[in-house]
Parts: structure tokens; sequence; C-alpha cells
């Protein structure tokens, strides 16, 4: 038996395009999430790569910054854990893209988490250098 008043759900045009448009948005925004990681990442074993370069070509007659290691290992991880934080978003996104939860609510912004890491990163690769001189004074 079918019932009179039930008709058949039409999905609206208006909505599913407007579906279709912020999930092409969530795409490239992930794209870009992967271009910053992987940048990152790059950098990160370029300056490990250098380093142990120009150790090797001058063998141990030049000391360079132990930190450097560290420097370059940490834009690894930053880049892998931006990698990792952009694909989770991406997928819950996209589940809330789905069920037509699209109520705008406020969260944490991964580019800024990354921003301030940069910074912190940065800050330590900055003071490094400058203390570098004192430390092999200081042996």
């Amino acid at each position: 038996m079918s019932d009179a008043n039930s008709t058949p759900h039409v999905p609206n045009a208006g909505t599913e395009l407007a579906k279709e448009r912020n999930r092409a948005a969530e795409e490239r925004t992930l794209m870009a999430w992967i271009r910053t990681a992987l940048a990152l990442i790059g950098f990160g074993f370029g300056i490990d790569s250098i380093v142990a370069a120009i150790q090797q070509a001058l063998g141990d007659t030049v000391n360079p910054v132990r930190l450097t290691r560290i420097l370059g290992l940490a834009f690894v991880a930053l880049g892998t854990f931006a990698m990792l934080y952009a694909a989770i978003d991406h997928r819950h996104q996209l589940q809330r893209i789905q069920r037509n939860d699209l109520v705008y609510v406020s969260r944490r912004s991964p580019a800024l988490i990354v921003a301030y890491s940069l910074a912190l990163i940065g800050g330590l690769a900055f003071l490094s250098v400058l203390f570098s001189p004192l430390l092999r004074l200081a042996r």
C-alpha cells in the first residue's frame, strides 16, 4: 500500500550544487595543505642533507651546530603533522557536507597552528645560530 500523502524525496538542485561546490573547495584546500606539508618535509630533509654534506666534505675540522639535525627533523615532523591534521579535517568536513550539517562552527585553524609552530621552530633556529659561536668558545 502506498500512502497518498508521501511523496518521493526529490533533491533540490541548488542545494546539491552548493554541496558539490563545497566538496570541491574542500578538495582544493586539502591539495594546498598537501603542497605545504611536502614543502615543509622537503625543507627538513634539505637542511639535514646540506649539513651532512658539509660535515662529510670538511671532516671533523668543522663541527656544525648540532641543532641543525633537530631543526631538520622539526620541519619533517611539522609537515607530517600538518598532512595528517589536514586529512582528518578534510574527512570531517566531507562528512558534514554529506549530512547537511553546514551550520558555521568556530574551530581551530590548522594554518594558525602551523604558523605558530613555524614561528617557534624559526625562533629556536635563530637562537641556535646566534649562540653557536659562544658555545664553541666555551669548549
